[in-house]
């Protein structure tokens, strides 16, 4: 195995370089106030906050009633920013979420829509029709909205949860490769287990409609200190040969129509670091970049119409390619 050089040879002071610990410890206050509620899970409420400090989007996939608006909104509260919640459906108009030009006292204003917040929950993203999902490409990836001519910046930190249900397709719009490739991560969430559904039922049998009080951990200006820090994070050339190797490898993979972009490079790459100062590291080790591997790319590749037929999933055929490539040390 190849050998990686200590990480703490740099002849400064660890708290000099970069206060990981402050991460850290922001990162473990968020955690505490969403798991008031929310019961299991766990790796959702990780890689949202993972998509938090590297400046990412999510989007979560599962079926209805496994708490992935609910944990979004406590997700959003527990950061002392701006959130909103918009509900697309097949009536949607991009001026509906970006916003719209109003003729006032003799000329026009623009009337800024939901999008312009900093935590974004968008419902059901799928329901919309394609004119609105695309109008949302710009405000991902550019952080802004162009109107009329005029560009306006979206107020940072800014990040959009997006949902969709996997199994009602009845009414809906398929999101195309170019706005998926926008994502940081695609999430998977599964249905609790037994011992799950139990706590879930202690927690929340005998709780009113109310919603779940939630307690901000962090403010936003501290969401923007963390960010930076989550950049300076250090990754070692070998590293990032690893992570080249993992997304080159799609490319050419016989049961891969089409492998990842170099966008799944960057996302490996910035949620790495996210991963090892969630940890109190500043340094990315192997085990951040296959952590992160997966939920980056399992919406950034497309199987051969064969291998789809057969129920294979895009997860399984990435869980290979990472046990083929050797682990630097």
């Amino acid at each position: 195995m190849e050998e990686i050089s200590d990480p703490q040879d740099s002849g400064m002071p660890f708290g000099n370089r970069l206060p990981v610990e402050h991460i850290a410890e922001g990162i473990e206050k968020i955690r505490g106030e969403i798991k008031k509620t929310i019961v299991g899970q766990n790796e959702m409420i990780e890689l949202m906050i993972v998509a938090l400090l590297s400046k990412g989007h999510i989007l979560l996939e599962g079926v209805p009633g496994i708490a992935k608006t609910l944990t979004s909104k406590l997700f959003a509260k527990s950061v002392d920013t701006g959130f909103s919640r918009i509900q697309f459906t097949p009536d949607l108009m991009p001026a509906d979420v970006l916003g719209t030009s109003i003729f006032n006292s003799g000329e026009f204003e623009f009337r800024k829509g939901p999008i312009f917040s900093n935590i974004v929950l968008i419902d059901e993203i799928n329901r919309a029709p394609a004119k609105t999902q695309s109008a949302m490409f710009e405000v991902m990836e550019e952080r802004q909205v162009t109107m009329d001519g005029h560009t306006y910046p979206m107020a940072a930190p800014f990040m959009v949860l997006a949902t969709q249900n996997p199994i009602d397709s009845e009414g809906t719009y398929r999101l195309p490769e170019a706005q998926m490739d926008r994502f940081l991560f695609k999430i998977h969430l599964g249905l609790p287990n037994l011992e799950e559904e139990i706590m879930i039922l202690k927690n929340r049998g005998s709780e009113t409609e109310s919603e779940p009080t939630v307690v901000p951990a962090i403010s936003g200006e501290e969401v923007l200190q963390f960010q930076e820090w989550t950049s300076s994070v250090r990754v070692e050339e070998k590293l990032l040969h690893y992570i080249a190797t993992m997304v080159v490898k799609t490319r050419n993979h016989p049961s891969l129509y089409a492998g990842a972009s170099p966008r799944a490079s960057l996302a490996i790459f910035r949620a790495s670091q996210a991963l090892a100062a969630m940890d109190g590291r500043d340094f990315v080790i192997p085990e951040d970049i296959k952590r992160a591997a997966i939920p980056a790319m399992r919406h950034r590749i497309i199987l051969n119409p064969e291998k789809e037929m057969e129920g294979i999933s895009p997860d399984l055929i990435l869980e290979g390619i990472i046990q083929s490539i050797e682990i630097p040390r």
